[in-house]
């Protein structure tokens, strides 16, 4: 352990102001997803590329990217810089009137979106751009139903968390929000009986058209999904679902919304997670893409819908009944200019595809053949999980869907004392570092990985 941090502080004299901030904490801060009285945050005092230093000094590796947003890991000096030169020009200006940094955030995104989604519409968050992306499809088609699969996450605004499919909606679901769920494909854990990935999309596709059908395709604005399911648990759709999605659709007039908050800026190993997904006619296309998180790296709080042409259009000479007093904010835009323009310059997304495919990907299917408490592997770039099981057989989850278990809190107590601050959902560790994190560094976590997991194979049957 040095005695000075990245940033030239003295070590001693930031543990004592997190000492502080952690007092001022628990005293003032009320914490979102948590039983006040029960939790003892973890107080982080700085941070740098692929490692942040807690409260104790201690330096880990950072394989959470927190929430899965800092696709360019912390405090990357071109994003640092490029905020300190807006905040010295303009900090903020309302939103009707033209800034540079949104306008040309708004360019670099559009290049980057498949097809012709070149509108840009701002927003503050994901659950913002979820909320605003369905507001749009039911104005344009005149319809006011959402479907949205299950093992699903949206966003926590009472639309985004209603539209959401795991068990953080049930608290704030009374469905009042016209919102219908379907089973989406997950092969490890079929709905649908499926033995192959061709099974199972299949099958996943007759009875989302089942479910159009029942629910009345008439009544349907829009199909939200993810392009990869995220926190519910990096399930990659298999070949052909979501063309077959788009095609549903297509022939029922429905609006295709993708959410890549998650998923998109590079995390799946591409620009956006549903380039993934090709026919034969050629890439997938949505009517809409939220985004979100990796757009700035969450540097400041930034969203947004990328719009195709014809929903555009709807709203040329009709007003859009919608808009935020921070939207398109400057500093936030500028942030995402200047990250889209580093992982373009420094081969971000080309290098979380190849740490994904050449490091990470091989080195999870061995985990999977040596411990016995690794069920399933599965992702893809920087964006894996690693699925947890009590037996491999049953495949009995090591904690319950929508919990936790003293096993995998034994667990996830190792790889933090092993020295990396892990993203654990459930019975599941995801392995989503940067996307610029080194072969080094992914090696070095991995390793952790591995050894932590000798503490889970110890609760297997």
């Amino acid at each position: 352990m040095t005695d000075t941090l990245p940033d030239g502080r003295a070590l001693n004299d930031a543990i004592a102001a997190g000492a502080r901030a952690y007092e001022l904490d628990r005293a003032h801060v009320f914490h979102s997803w948590s039983a006040q009285a029960q939790i003892t945050p973890m107080t982080v005092i700085a941070s740098e590329g692929s490692y942040v230093w807690d409260g104790e000094g201690r330096k880990l590796l950072d394989f959470s990217s927190q929430m899965v947003n800092t696709n360019i890991g912390h405090q990357h000096p071109k994003v640092v810089a490029a905020i300190a030169e807006q905040a010295a020009k303009i900090c903020t200006i309302a939103p009707q009137h033209v800034n540079e940094s949104r306008s040309e955030a708004a360019r670099l995104i559009a290049e980057r979106t498949p097809g012709d989604l070149n509108k840009v519409f701002f927003t503050n968050g994901g659950a913002d751009a979820v909320e605003h992306a369905i507001r749009m499809a039911r104005v344009h088609t005149g319809r006011r139903k959402v479907l949205s699969r299950y093992r699903s996450y949206h966003g926590g605004t009472e639309l985004a968390i209603n539209v959401t499919g795991d068990t953080r909606r049930f608290a704030s679901d009374f469905g009042g929000e016209s919102v219908a769920h379907f089973d989406g494909p997950f092969l490890y854990r079929s709905s649908f009986y499926a033995e192959t990935e061709e099974q199972e999309s299949q099958r996943a596709l007759e009875h989302l058209e089942r479910t159009i059908v029942l629910e009345g395709p008439n009544t349907i604005a829009a199909i939200i999904l993810e392009a990869i399911p995220g926190t519910p648990g990096i399930m990659v759709p298999p070949p052909g679902y979501l063309a077959g999605v788009r095609e549903l659709c297509t022939k029922y007039g429905i609006v295709m919304i993708a959410d890549e908050v998650m998923s998109g800026f590079g995390r799946a190993g591409k620009w956006f997670a549903i380039e993934h997904a090709t026919t034969a006619a050629g890439p997938v296309v949505p009517d809409l893409l939220t985004f979100a998180k990796g757009s700035n790296s969450g540097y400041v709080p930034l969203g947004g819908v990328a719009i195709s042409g014809e929903i555009a259009a709807t709203f040329a000479d009709k007003p859009y009944p919608g808009g935020l007093t921070y939207s398109g904010h400057p500093l936030a835009t500028a942030a995402a200019v200047a990250t889209i323009n580093a992982m373009a310059e420094e081969g971000m997304v080309e290098n979380a595809a190849k740490i994904g495919e050449e490091i990470i990907r091989p080195t999870l299917e061995e985990f999977k053949a040596k411990h016995p408490s690794v069920g399933d592997v599965r992702g893809e770039g920087v964006f894996f999980a690693i699925e947890l099981v009590r037996d491999k057989e049953t495949r009995e989850p090591l904690a319950p869907y929508g919990g936790s278990s003293p096993a995998m809190n034994e667990t996830v107590g190792a790889l933090k004392k092993g020295g990396l601050l892990p993203f654990a959902n459930y019975n599941r560790i995801h392995v989503v570092p940067p996307c610029n994190v080194s072969a080094e560094e992914a090696r070095e976590g991995l390793a952790i990985i591995d050894e932590a997991l000798n503490v889970a194979d110890a609760h297997t049957v």
